[in-house]
């Protein structure tokens, strides 16, 4: 393939993840995407009556029971021939872990907020964390049809707080019951939407100008006057739209709408596909990679057990860093310095599936991983190179996991296992190995849950969890290897190893990791690892 065909098919991807607080609306935004995106014909609903379907990204049997999202999920389609790659994350706070590694793999984020929320702690966690990558984000402002703050209060919000400049695209025409549409400022049209039964379809739309007469006779006097005058303000006042800003992380277009209506859905999809970045380069040990440098890269950022209950396999999330991926091309894996083939390859649709035959920069494959992949490996074609890797966070949260059946052993430690290299908990082992339970390590306690959940379901196996009293986590690591021989031990604090044989010290408080680090100046205490 010639470099401009290359370039053609790296500028057709757009690949994006939603961050957003608990019960924002996240999962039934994705659905909405999907529904105007014509990759669904019906909208499933978050928490499912008998008669309803589930959302189409939430595929685990607990995120249906429970009505959350809890793992991360790719969905792709095809829209105005660009190839979308959307990165459904976990709303819950417990699994933001999830969701920081899913963000490594994203070009663009939108991040969802409610209107009668404004900024929430999670929002901005994960904000922060877009911000450090430096990629673009688009804002989604919903539940337009519900009682909410006043817009230019959330704008005015979402600056001060969040320190971004913010453009929005299009303006609530009315809120709440009088919750009508939106006047689009790009285009200066005004959208007038028609709900539908349990917004499982397109909402019907009126178009037209904003001086039109026969617009104007769709909205109450009050209405009209205050949308022309609040237009009039944003364009006097507001700052302009700058897509190098926005590409820039400095400006977010923002965009009011409600998702469970399918108001402003189509206009912030549009929108999306038409300023979004196209994958950009990518820092490796060997310097930047380019998108479109024609030998294939790529690295794992997830790993998922038993997405088809039927086969029980493990499933690695890919994403295309650079080049041309192909069905059952043989790839230099970085970590192992082994060569191995892709034979088994995926396009993903939450937990649908179907084989790729190829993928450029910006897509996500999955690759049947029989357990040579690692959340973080590299694969790579030509010279061999290593992508930055992702970061283990520190875990909060600790308790023992026993097997009360000593039959059902195998299969314990097979799961626990398997479930750690997803990176659905981290796994600790006690120095001596005579002490065969390993210790659960979580950001947020839903994990424990989750684990215990899919042991059960996924692999038959009972399990007693015993909460611990540790809070905090650090790895160590010394100049001298012989150094970490002679640790002076504060009493309060366990010493334990990793699933790579790394040393990691726990502690109940604050003031026992300060009394340990006091006491060994010669180690180094990390908080993050990497995987």
């Amino acid at each position: 393939m010639s470099n401009p065909a290359l370039a053609a098919e790296v500028g057709r991807r757009r690949t994006f993840a939603i961050i957003s607080h608990p019960d924002a609306g996240k999962t039934t935004l994705t659905e909405k995407l999907l529904l105007y995106g014509g990759a669904i014909d019906m909208a499933g609903s978050v928490r499912a009556r008998r008669n309803q379907r589930h959302a189409t990204s939430d595929w685990m049997a607990m995120e249906q029971q429970r009505g959350i999202s809890i793992t991360s999920t790719v969905l792709q389609f095809v829209y105005r021939d660009c190839q979308i790659n959307l990165l459904d994350t976990p709303g819950h706070q417990d699994f933001s872990e999830d969701t920081y590694r899913t963000l490594a793999a994203a070009d663009n984020a939108a991040m969802l907020i409610d209107a009668a929320k404004g900024i929430e702690a999670q929002t901005r966690k994960l904000f922060d964390v877009c911000r450090m990558r430096g990629i673009p984000i688009f804002t989604f402002i919903n539940k337009l049809d519900r009682p909410g703050r006043e817009p230019l209060e959330l704008l005015d919000e979402i600056e001060k707080v969040l320190g971004i400049d913010v453009y929005p695209v299009n303006w609530p025409i009315g809120m709440g019951d009088t919750f009508r549409g939106v006047f689009d400022r790009l285009e200066h049209t005004v959208h007038l939407f028609d709900r539908t039964t349990g917004g499982k379809k397109m909402a019907p739309v009126t178009v037209g100008a904003i001086g039109d007469a026969r617009m104007r006779a769709l909205m109450d006097e009050g209405t009209y006057a205050q949308i022309v005058e609040e237009i009039e303000l944003l364009d006097a006042a507001g700052v302009p739209f700058d897509l190098d800003r926005v590409a820039a992380g400095q400006l977010t277009p923002v965009f009011f709408g409600s998702a469970a209506n399918n108001f402003g859905v189509q206009l912030f999809l549009d929108a999306f596909i038409r300023f979004a970045s196209r994958p950009g380069t990518r820092p490796a040990n060997t310097g930047v990679v380019s998108p479109v440098a024609e030998d294939f890269s790529g690295f794992v950022f997830k790993i998922q057990a038993n997405m088809d209950p039927q086969h029980r396999d493990r499933v690695a999330f890919i994403r295309v860093c650079s080049g041309k991926f192909e069905k059952d091309m043989t790839v230099h894996h970085t970590r192992s310095g082994k060569k191995v083939r892709l034979s088994r390859s995926l396009k993903l649709f939450g937990q649908e599936r179907e084989t790729v035959e190829e993928a450029y920069a910006g897509d996500i494959v999955g690759v049947i991983n029989p357990g040579t992949f690692a959340i973080g490996d590299t694969i790579c074609l030509g010279k061999p190179l290593a992508f930055e890797g992702i970061p283990l966070f520190p875990p909060e949260h600790f308790a023992t996991l026993r097997n009360p059946n000593p039959s059902k052993y195998k299969q314990f430690l097979k799961g626990v296992i398997q479930l750690r290299e997803e990176g659905a908990v981290q796994l600790l082992f006690h120095q001596d190995e005579a002490k065969r339970d390993p210790i659960l390590a979580a950001v947020g306690q839903l994990q424990f849950d989750v684990v215990r959940f899919r042991l059960e379901s996924e692999y038959n196996v009972e399990t007693l969890l015993e909460p611990l009293p540790w809070t905090l986590a650090r790895w160590i690591t010394a100049k001298q290897p012989e150094d970490l021989e002679t640790i002076d031990w504060y009493f309060d604090s366990l010493g334990l190893k990793d699933h790579e044989g790394r040393l990691v010290i726990l502690f109940k408080t604050p003031w026992g990791f300060q009394q340990m680090s006091e006491r060994n100046p010669h180690l180094q205490f990390h908080k993050i690892a990497q995987f």
